[in-house]
């Protein structure tokens, strides 16, 4: 059975190829990088945010979350209750995570929420996870990082400036990028886990888990990046199919003609 894109989802799809094209030409122009990196940031937030909430939903206590200037990042969690599963949970939160992260900033704009409130709300969120995880936590048990710190209250700043100042389109064209970042970034990683797990044998979420559970590296990246595609998959096909006829017109569709 072939798929179409629904007429009123064209102007969404667009936005997020232009998005996702740009992804592309930040990363591979060169120079051109250095403007993706406070996106790049924001992915890592996201990721060890997924890293702290998998934590917290088993019943156990984050005790840092530190993001580096290299952008690499780091939750130390104490993991005493749920066992084997919630070390498994922890471990594959990070890139299943930002993955699904993606996918609801792309799902929330699409079918309801505008996205100036998708901004305030990611904003909101890597704030929370600055302050109480990068700073109030560590500060206690003397792990303060202060680039962690910086980092987080300049993105959150910024996305609740953007909410704040930015036109509808602008707005939504921001969230269809953060939407790629974090989407395109996790699979792109995962790729390199892949990788070291099959030719280096580097530290990685899928080493840890192979530790934990005896289970080879390579399985845990291949099984998230399985993952990771069917979220995507039905993330996009439920982006382009006709929404309610009860839901408001979106702020970057384009206008009706009459």
């Amino acid at each position: 059975m072939k798929s179409r894109i629904a007429q009123d989802a064209r102007p969404q799809v667009r936005t997020l190829l232009l998005a996702t094209l740009l992804t592309f030409a930040l990363w591979f122009i060169p120079y051109a990088s250095i403007l993706a990196y406070p996106f790049r940031l924001f992915v890592t937030f996201i990721h060890e945010g997924g890293h702290a909430l998998a934590t917290l939903l088993t019943g156990n206590t984050v005790k840092s979350l530190s993001v580096a200037m290299d952008t690499s990042g780091l939750v130390e969690s104490h993991i005493t209750q749920g066992g084997l599963l919630s070390q498994v949970f922890f471990l594959s939160a990070g890139y299943l995570g930002a993955i699904l992260f993606g996918a609801l900033l792309l799902m929330l704009v699409r079918r309801t929420v505008a996205a100036r409130i998708v901004l305030i709300g990611s904003g909101v969120f890597v704030l929370a996870l600055t302050l109480i995880y990068g700073l109030f936590v560590p500060l206690a048990n003397f792990k303060l990082s202060p680039f962690t710190v910086i980092a987080g209250v300049a993105i959150s700043a910024g996305l609740l400036a953007a909410a704040k100042y930015a036109g509808p389109r602008a707005a939504s064209f921001l969230v269809g990028f953060l939407a790629v970042q974090c989407v395109l970034n996790a699979v792109f990683d995962l790729k390199d886990v892949l990788f070291m797990a099959v030719a280096s044998g580097a530290q990685t979420d899928a080493m840890s888990l192979a530790l934990v559970t005896g289970i080879p590296a390579m399985f845990w990246a291949l099984a998230w990046i399985g993952l990771g595609f069917v979220v995507l998959s039905a993330a996009l096909r439920a982006y382009a199919v006709r929404r309610s006829p009860s839901q408001p017109d979106l702020p970057f569709e384009d206008p009706l003609e009459v």
